[in-house]
């Protein structure tokens, strides 16, 4: 079978992709991986960025050892960093799925999800989610990988690492989703990318907001199947 890599989100980790993967199971070669600084890896002295991220997928993908190109499955963030990696990296790659991706970014953009990352306000204001992240990257320290997280965002806003020419050269088979009630990712910048790829595919999933955990897991698998088995 083709192995299937999954990448998690921002401020996530593998441990996300349970239901995926269990809807997922029998189909294919699932594989997760948690970013450096996520999930509770070791916590990186460097600052987060999408190169680095990059980087780090890579290397996980040359060593499954396969002799196949590997299909990747990005959410959010890991969409980004898939999409990165089809443009920057060599590895040899079948298809790619993102979901939820945030492509547009500028200043403005970057410092209107930075605030949503301050974890002072979190603890304060959302206990129950500071508890949540502080058990998803335990033994790690949850309030550095917001900060860095924060930092990286307002570096993209200075300086996006795919600039708008770039999708056009990826040759890769690509399916760009969104779903339709996404509050963080525009139905514009969705469009955008996907009529610059050369061989890209569109689906808007429906009664679908942003976060993970709310996406229906037996829908996106079908999609996910659907596409790298087409």
């Amino acid at each position: 079978m083709t192995p299937l890599v999954l990448l998690h989100g921002a401020i996530g980790s593998s441990s996300q992709f349970q239901s995926l993967t269990d809807e997922l199971s029998g189909s294919c070669a699932v594989h997760t991986l948690n970013f450096p600084g996520h999930g509770g890896t070791p916590e990186v002295n460097t600052s987060f960025s999408i190169e680095a991220f990059a980087e780090h997928a890579a290397s996980f993908i040359k060593q499954l050892a396969t002799d196949e190109p590997v299909n990747i499955f990005g959410y959010s963030m890991g969409g980004y960093v898939a999409i990165y990696m089809a443009r920057h990296h060599g590895i040899r790659i079948n298809k790619i799925i993102t979901l939820g991706t945030k492509f547009h970014w500028d200043e403005a953009t970057a410092a209107k999800e930075s605030r949503m990352l301050q974890p002072d306000t979190i603890e304060q204001k959302v206990p129950a989610f500071a508890q949540q992240l502080q058990q998803r990257h335990q033994p790690g320290n949850w309030k550095g990988v917001l900060n860095k997280t924060a930092a990286m965002l307002g570096e993209m806003g200075r300086n996006n690492p795919l600039r708008p020419g770039d999708y056009a050269s990826i040759q890769v088979p690509s399916l760009i989703m969104r779903g339709d009630r996404d509050k963080m990712v525009t139905m514009e910048e969705t469009l955008a990318v996907y009529n610059q790829l050369p061989q890209g595919q569109l689906s808007i999933l429906p009664a679908t907001p942003h976060p993970i955990e709310q996406v229906n897991a037996h829908m996106l698998a079908f999609l996910i199947k659907h596409f790298i088995g087409s």
